[in-house]
């Protein structure tokens, strides 16, 4: 697991994926009470949907760790429409949208 010490000396440059958008992941109220826990400004990365059901915003979730450890570099999914794999049927796989899957590659590595 990453830490603040882990990368002290390290100079970490994160890309984001595509993944599910803000408007198409719904969330139920754990799953926002355990990312507002960890950290209460993950509040905001949720929207109320009613019925005890939120959207979430994945990639602002993401982007929130990642600056919360310090890493300022940080590409990629925005969280906008043209990231978001339920809503770009064109460009990317949706388990969720279609009911079938394709593969997404992530990879990290270490530079010498």
């Amino acid at each position: 697991m990453l830490t603040q010490q882990a990368h002290a000396d390290t100079e970490i440059i994160a890309w984001l994926s595509p993944c599910i958008g803000p408007q198409a992941f719904e969330v139920g109220a754990d799953v926002r009470s355990a990312f507002v826990t960890h950290d209460a400004a993950a509040a905001q990365m949720f929207e109320a949907r009613g019925s005890g059901k939120w959207l979430a915003n994945l990639a602002g979730l993401a982007r929130q760790r990642l600056a919360a450890l310090g890493i300022s570099q940080i590409h990629g999914n925005d969280g906008s429409q043209h990231w978001c794999t339920v809503a770009q049927r064109s460009r990317y796989f949706s388990y969720r949208r279609d009911g079938l899957s394709g593969r997404f590659a992530v990879s990290i590595w270490r530079g010498a």
